[in-house]
């Protein structure tokens, strides 16, 4: 096979892989829990969210509960189904005091909210410990396991204030139980770092961005150039979302990026002689980092305002982002070098950028929300 060949059907199957990846993915992939807990001694009160439709099928309910689509039909499901829903979140979400168990009741009505594109039930919980003050508290998660078969990896991120302590931590199935005190920073480090890592990995839509700004990049001094504004825009704007002092929803967030993806495409199909944005590239690819920095901000969801006790997951996860930008820089532009030293580099070029363009599109579209 030709080496021009060989390299476009290289570029292609990472292309075509990774489509199905995209953030409009079903549940055949995974899902992240959010669990704030806190509380003083023997009470402790947790606030959960969790994805509906994929709570609806957990707990082994009918399809008209886990089909509802609009929020009053989807609260009247949750109402009726108290019962179920409960079962099997107290079930799977536990809080001890001094190794025991303590005993969950529901605290009002559950309420639904949007995430990104996804509805999410909120449920509060209120738990009674028994024991003497000063004792231990343990949360332990094991929501949606591999096991139920619907979504597979889950992970709980979980900000507590218990015992005089605050912070942050990820529960999975390798690292299900977290005790307040016992946890090293070091190992919050790590979590969230490999948070960071394992979002850029997934988020097929950050990869597409970094790799149109490749494909229109020419020398080392411009890939250098063009990804520090991308990572100091999108660095600010995380921190600032992050930390609830900047708001803006994922209905206009995720449409955004798609488009600031098509548009760096679009500029690699005009041309370097005829590039339309010029020398308006450099501050372009600033403001949609600042976009991107919001869609980060979203997949952690650490949006309270004043939580700065939080800092070290914060910096840890945008870390575990550029470590992996740059790691993924490191492959693909000199695989782009070899690629434009070929008699067919013009026309792998237009392929590569015509087809971000199509898929991005799609995005786009699909990801602006409808009225119902």
């Amino acid at each position: 096979m030709p080496r021009w060949r060989w390299f476009s059907a290289v570029v292609f199957a990472v292309i075509l892989c990774g489509v199905p990846a995209a953030p409009a993915a079903a549940h055949d992939a995974t899902t992240k829990a959010h669990a704030e807990v806190t509380g003083t001694g023997t009470n402790v009160r947790v606030v959960l969210d969790l994805e509906y439709d994929l709570l609806m099928k957990s707990a082994w309910l009918y399809a008209e509960a886990y089909e509802a689509k609009e929020r009053a039909e989807q609260l009247r499901q949750l109402k009726i189904n108290h019962d179920a829903v409960t079962e099997y979140v107290t079930r799977r979400f536990e809080v001890a005091y001094d190794d025991k168990p303590c005993a969950p009741t529901t605290v009002g009505d559950a309420d639904v909210r949007l995430r990104g594109k996804a509805t999410f039930a909120v449920l509060t919980l209120a738990y009674a410990c028994a024991g003497e003050a000063g004792g231990t508290h343990a949360i332990s998660s094991a929501l949606f396991p591999d096991a139920e078969s619907f979504v597979h990896n889950t992970e709980t991120l979980v900000r507590y204030e218990l015992d005089g302590t605050k912070g942050s931590a990820v529960l999975d199935a390798k690292s299900p139980t977290l005790r307040i005190g016992e946890r090293h920073a070091s190992q919050q480090v790590w979590e969230f770092f490999l948070l960071g890592a394992e979002h850029l990995l997934f988020g097929i839509d950050h990869i597409f961005f970094l790799l149109a700004l490749l494909i229109g990049a020419r020398r080392l001094r411009d890939v250098v150039v063009t990804a520090s504004a991308f990572t100091a825009a999108h660095s600010i704007t995380f921190l600032l979302a992050a930390m609830g002092i900047v708001d803006v929803p994922g209905a206009i967030v995720e449409p955004v990026i798609a488009a600031s993806i098509i548009v760096v495409a679009v500029a690699n199909l005009l041309g370097r002689e005829e590039d339309k944005l010029g020398k308006w590239r450099l501050p372009i690819v600033f403001a949609f980092g600042l976009v991107h920095g919001l869609g980060f901000a979203g997949a952690l969801d650490i949006d309270e305002s004043g939580s700065w006790e939080l800092l070290l997951s914060l910096l840890s996860f945008n870390v575990g982002i550029e470590v992996t930008q740059l790691v993924l820089i490191a492959v693909l532009f000199p695989l782009l070098v070899l690629l434009r030293r070929t008699s067919a580099a013009r026309w792998a070029v237009a392929a590569m950028s015509a087809s971000i363009v199509v898929v991005s599109l799609y995005w786009f579209f699909d990801r602006i929300p409808l009225p119902l």
